[in-house]
């Protein structure tokens, strides 16, 4: 009983057997999660070399002046990032106009804010690829980047196919214009439709090349539009722009959806002298001028309309219907 036989002391135990295969399975889980913490330190060290995203500042010639960080970024001691530790993308390129005085440019100058994306390393950019995620959200695709174009569901191919038609001088005016781009499928379109947002052209703050990006205008039409502007000290309604020499309906109908016209400052009909009123395009004559002045010294102030200056024959009644659609200061 107490000496064992020659084939039991050959042969591993049960118990045996089972404590190495639990080991060797601790081991492999073990080397598989090193290899996880291993890559997701790498990923990790790879994001956080990256430049994190900036806003950068355009003046008119297209240099940038100067860089800032984004808001996101200046209000926190770190970035945000998104779920494999990189900084988190921005959902579009964010672009704003400022406008100031300058003597050279007929007293208004554009300067363009524009927020783009930084570029990450190869190795972040491969496990976004990779894991990426179809997106959708607000774009103009006149300005959205590849990088955004891609998560938007393109490929990189296709992406790069639209850049490339922008980079032509080719510009989406509407939602329809995207649709045919022959890159983006019907299926896509029909999703990223509600998402589409391309700003209309101010017709008080555009600047030449803004107009002349217009269907039907070109550099002719655009320097006129700016010019009359100046005479009308702003648009006040967009069918203003029938005003001017063989503007007809038509012309007008091909982009009155593209434009619109924000605020001008009111004009001072009831204040300014003789000489200042008749350089406006509806009054445009030293008698009519010197007429509405006589018409306020001589009637009460809650008599001043225009309607009231159509009556006394001082304007003619085209002139005064259009007149009175313009944004005028209280008497």
């Amino acid at each position: 009983m107490e000496n064992a036989s020659p084939e039991k002391k050959g042969k591993p135990s049960s118990a045996s057997f089972k404590v190495g295969a639990i080991a060797l399975a601790f081991l492999v889980i073990g080397y598989q999660a090193a290899l996880l913490v291993s890559r997701a330190s790498l990923l990790r060290i790879e994001a956080n070399r990256d430049r994190p995203d900036t806003v950068f500042v355009y003046q008119d010639d297209g240099t940038a002046a100067r860089e800032l960080a984004p808001p996101d970024v200046r209000q926190s001691r770190t970035p945000p990032t998104d779920d494999v530790g990189g900084p988190l993308p921005l959902t579009e390129p964010r672009v704003a106009t400022v406008w100031r005085g300058d003597s050279r440019s007929g007293g208004r100058q554009s300067s363009e804010i524009r927020r783009r994306n930084a570029p990450h390393s190869g190795y972040v950019q491969q496990v976004r690829r990779a894991t990426r995620r179809v997106e959708s959200f607000r774009f103009n695709p006149n300005t959205v980047s590849v990088e955004d174009l891609i998560r938007l569901g393109f490929s990189e191919k296709q992406a790069q196919a639209i850049d490339n038609y922008r980079a032509k001088g080719g510009r989406f005016r509407r939602k329809s214009d995207f649709a045919k781009s022959f890159v983006v499928a019907d299926s896509v379109f029909r999703r990223l439709e509600p998402f589409i947002d391309i700003p209309r052209v101010d017709l008080n703050r555009a600047d030449s090349a803004a107009l002349d990006a217009l269907p039907g205008i070109g550099p002719y039409y655009a320097a006129k539009i700016v010019g009359y502007r100046a005479e009308l000290g702003g648009y006040s309604y967009p069918e203003q722009l029938m005003d001017l020499y063989r503007f007809d309906r038509e012309k007008y109908d091909a982009l009155q959806d593209l434009v619109f016209c924000s605020k001008p400052a009111p004009y001072a009909l009831w204040t300014l002298p003789a000489d200042s009123l008749r350089k406006h395009p509806y009054i445009h004559s030293r008698q009519a001028a010197r007429a509405i002045v006589l018409f306020r010294e001589n009637t009460p102030r809650e008599d001043w309309t225009v309607q009231a200056l159509s009556a006394a024959g001082i304007l003619p009644e085209e002139d005064a219907r259009r007149l009175s659609r313009c944004v005028i200061a209280e008497p």
